[in-house]
């Protein structure tokens, strides 16, 4: 493989058990733990705490001390409400991954999210984005926002997710981790953090290994990350951010129908080998963040990347469908080239009962894609590049500009509100014109002005009630404009963005001594819904859906038990389903829709419940946790002729610390999936030749060591 140079049993009964578990567990609290404070920075407020804002923000506190081997982030996600993140064990594709149901229909990465790490965006300005370059060795927590206040963040927020690394700072330990388990999956990792003089660092990397569950499913991940800081004059910081992924081959093992699936969970579909069907990714890019209080409760924030990522992947897509002139072939090559800035600035002012922080700014984005599609065959060789079947050149670029304002309008009232205004434009330059495929040249440019508010009442200092709506727009993706549903060369221009209307009424409570509930209930109603049209040899062609709706409940509670136990309980109801008929190709070679979709159907990949729960037990140098994690049935198609059924995964864990010196040592085991249920873990959306499913592990065990070594 080269590249070119390129310079996360029933629903009802997890229901039930959550309700009857939360007054049982309030009742049992005794002598509980103070939780340890985390800055958060979901709401870019730099002095309002998150428990008083009109959002629904979750926060992972990511300890060294856990029994994970750091490889997915799946791992960390799984148990915030209205948060999917389904494990496909599928490396080529990355994990998937909707928040509310938003980015569901993706049938690879990331869409309808926005991703950043350490403050620098992971999806491109289009909504696409990954997880995969997430250096979880070195970072130190997790924020999730969900609900109207993501629209601040641009296009394509139907949620975000942020990835922060730990400042290095004095006394901070060096540490080595590795692990080993079933399927032959083995990590090595290792983190060094701390402070010389006015610089801190944090550096991070890590190589992953897996022979896959199923067969034609290896991989080889390679990952670091790296954060330092600088101190300034005036209490300024300066943080340069780098990080790179190299996944030299990941073998794809594709999708199962239901007899495959039936028959033998660990099977591969025989085109997967037949096709050699895999993928090869490259990403390397840096930033830098400027953060500068000045005169008068002001401050200046401004932050800079640059990157770039070569992709190569190979389809299974027959030779018989590439005999069409206008096919673009089985071979995707994709080199692209990113960039941006982000410039704000933030104003605490007001009267010491009536304070409020303005913060005004900025934004552009930047992706210059060369795309060329090639033959996946040879004469009679299979999987191998062939001859050029496309040749363009695609640009995708934003500039945005937003407002928000936090106002203590009274003692017990607050109110948020804020409005960004985006410009998307999509450009692209077709070099393959040959014979009778056309010059498929185009551009189409999207705007949205999307405003958001929201208002906290505050009973007493334990609890806050609130209240928020908003807009938010998605384009599609340059992968999504990339194939039209017709069958014909070019882009899909026809294609509208999707816009939607958000509503959250929310309830928070914490008593300061360690236990805390979260209880949200939400509805959104999208226009132009943008949803499959149709799907073959891996590729996805699109189209919009006059009227789609998102409406549900949340609930996150956690409480210590003793000064030992702990428990966690999440828990989320989701009614995700097209408001408007409309029609769908459901056959191989279909470019014609020809089946009914009625209204009221349900949108496909989207669970209606989801629950968790994990009580977590530490004694000294001790520690162990039982979990069970409960999903209800998924439509893997619009017709709802296929669904994947519902499941209940249990996992345990235990690990002992011990004192050697200066060091500590850590010996670790866990159980995913004890009881070996069989389950699939996740669905490939209306996927053209009816292999719908991706099956879920058996029983997984791990072990590994930490080794840290203290100052």
């Amino acid at each position: 493989m080269t590249f070119r140079r390129f310079t996360t049993r029933s629903p009802e009964f997890a229901a039930t058990s959550l309700a009857l578990l939360l007054p049982l567990t309030v009742a049992a609290t005794e002598a509980p733990a103070a939780l340890e404070a985390i800055t958060i920075s979901a709401t870019r407020l730099r002095t309002v705490d998150a428990f008083d804002v009109p959002a629904s923000i979750s926060t992972v506190a990511l300890d060294a001390a856990n029994s994970r081997a750091d490889v997915n982030m799946a791992e960390v996600l799984s148990g915030l409400p209205g948060v999917a993140a389904l494990d496909r064990q599928n490396y080529a594709q990355d994990m998937q991954l909707s928040i509310r149901g938003f980015g569901a229909r993706s049938t690879f990465g990331v869409r309808s999210l926005r991703l950043y790490a350490d403050g620098i965006p992971a999806a491109m300005p289009d909504g696409q984005g990954q997880l995969s370059h997430f250096n979880l060795m070195g970072a130190d927590r997790l924020e999730v926002l969900r609900g109207p206040f993501s629209a601040l963040y641009g296009n394509s927020s139907g949620g975000v997710v942020q990835l922060w690394s730990k400042p290095g700072s004095v006394g901070d330990s060096w540490r080595l981790k590795a692990t080993g388990g079933s399927w032959g999956e083995r990590t090595l990792a290792a983190q060094a953090a701390g402070k010389v003089a006015d610089v801190g660092y944090n550096v991070a990397v890590s190589r992953f290994n897996t022979d896959g569950w199923r067969d034609h499913a290896a991989a080889r991940r390679d990952s670091g990350n790296g954060l330092f800081t600088f101190a300034l004059p005036g209490a300024g910081r300066l943080n340069l951010v780098g990080n790179y992924l190299d996944l030299p081959e990941a073998q794809d093992p594709l999708g199962v129908t239901r007899a495959q699936w039936d028959a033998d969970p660990r099977v591969t579909t025989p085109v997967a080998t037949q096709y050699d069907t895999r993928k090869s990714v490259r990403q390397v890019q840096g930033g830098a963040v400027w953060e500068q209080p000045l005169a008068a409760g002001q401050a200046l924030r401004a932050m800079v990347y640059t990157g770039s990522r070569q992709v190569l992947q190979y389809l299974a897509l027959p030779i018989t469908t590439q005999a069409n002139a206008l096919n673009s072939g089985g071979v995707v090559d994709l080199d692209s080239r990113y960039g941006g800035g982000d410039l704000r600035w933030s104003w605490r002012g007001g009267s010491d009962a009536q304070p409020f922080e303005l913060t005004a700014g900025v934004n552009s984005d930047k992706q210059s894609q060369h795309r060329q599609g090639f033959e996946n065959f040879v004469g009679t060789e299979l999987g191998v590049r062939g001859k050029l079947r496309r040749d363009e050149d695609n640009t995708v670029r934003n500039v945005d500009e937003f407002a928000q304002v936090w106002w203590q309008l009274a003692p017990k009232v607050s109110v948020l509100a804020g409005v960004r205004h985006s410009q998307v434009t999509f450009d692209s330059v077709d070099n393959y014109i040959v014979g009778t495929n056309p010059n498929d040249s185009g551009g189409i440019d999207y705007s949205n002005t999307t405003p958001v508010g929201g208002v906290v009442f505050e009973p007493n200092a334990q609890s806050r009630i609130y209240f928020s709506a908003g807009t938010g727009f998605e384009t599609p993706t340059f992968n999504e404009l990339s194939y039209r549903a017709d069958g014909a060369a070019g882009l899909a221009l026809n294609l509208k963005p999707a816009t939607s209307r958000n509503v959250e009424a929310g309830f928070k409570w914490r008593d300061g001594a360690g236990s805390a509930l979260e209880l949200a209930v939400f509805k959104a109603d999208t226009s132009d819904e943008l949803a499959v049209a149709r799907n073959v040899g891996g590729r996805s062609s699109f189209q919009n859906v006059a009227d789609a709706r998102r409406e549900g409940f949340e609930m996150a509670f956690e409480t210590p038990l003793s000064q030992q136990l702990s428990l966690q309980l999440s828990f989320t109801q989701v009614e995700a389903t097209f408001r408007s008929a409309y029609l769908i190709c459901n056959a191989p070679g279909c470019t014609v829709p020809n089946v009914a979709v009625a209204a009221g159907s349900r949108i496909p990949g989207v669970a209606r419940q989801q629950g968790h729960a994990a009580l977590r037990w530490q004694s000294g140098g001790w520690n162990a946790s039982a979990e069970l994690s409960q999903m209800s049935d998924i439509v893997a198609n619009d017709v709802g002729t296929e669904v994947a059924p519902a499941y209940s995964v249990g996992n345990i864990e235990a690990g002992r610390q011990l004192a050697i010196g200066r060091s500590t040592l850590r010996l670790f085991a866990r159980i995913d999936n004890i009881a070996d249920r069989r389950y699939i873990g996740s669905v490939i959306v209306n996927e053209g030749n009816s292999r719908f499913y991706e099956p879920g592990t058996g029983r997984t065990v791990i072990g590994g060591l930490q080794w840290q070594r203290e100052p």
